[in-house]
């Protein structure tokens, strides 16, 4: 199975990398966005800016987002995550659109969220495979969906609730990053690569 990693200048690449390999998986980064959807499976990373990421997607933009509507497999890890939803605060530039809504800075004194975060409600059979009660979170800002129906799990940081992880069809984004997340995390990862391969 190929798997391509999307790489918009985001840094922590080579830990998801090295989570994602093996397993019978080939993993390649993959700078033009209209390659990167040539894969079996795709995945966006975390750590970055959203107006940086944005940039880097806008020339296949389209390709990327007409290759999800047509059911691509894809895992958005954090700002991967984010770039799947309409735009963001931190930054210009569009995101792919695919999950209707914005996203927008924390509201929490204590900003960037940072470490370890209960899921809460987390109902999709990617975590009944792999439960995560707990995983690492590194983000000041978060996504607002149009509809909750795409929240497929919910984190509380001080106040502020919102949304740990969506889906829409075979796109996955989680704002949590799995590969940072010990052993349950890494299988959460395997459980969604098991899902591509059936």
């Amino acid at each position: 199975m190929q798997v391509s990693i999307f790489d918009y200048g985001a840094g922590n690449l080579h830990s998801l990398a090295k989570a994602i390999g093996g397993w019978g998986v080939d993993v390649r980064l993959e700078t033009d966005p209209e390659a990167a959807v040539s894969a079996d499976a795709l995945i966006l990373p975390g750590v970055g800016a959203f107006g940086a990421a944005a940039a880097r997607l806008a020339p296949g933009r389209d390709a990327m987002r007409a290759a999800l509507e047509a059911g691509l497999p894809c895992l958005g890890i954090c700002l991967g995550m984010q770039l799947l939803f309409d735009g963001s605060e931190e930054g210009m530039g569009a995101g792919l659109g695919f999950i209707p809504g914005t996203v927008t800075h924390i509201e929490a004194r204590r900003a960037p969220h940072i470490g370890w975060n209960t899921l809460e409600e987390a109902n999709d059979p990617l975590f009944t495979v792999a439960p995560l009660p707990i995983a690492y979170f590194a983000n000041g800002y978060v996504c607002r969906p149009a509809s909750n129906a795409s929240v497929i799990a919910w984190t509380t940081h001080e106040s502020d609730r919102f949304a740990a992880a969506v889906r829409r069809g075979n796109t996955v984004g989680v704002q949590f990053h799995p590969e940072k997340s010990s052993d349950a995390g890494v299988r959460f990862v395997h459980a969604f690569l098991d899902e591509v391969r059936r």
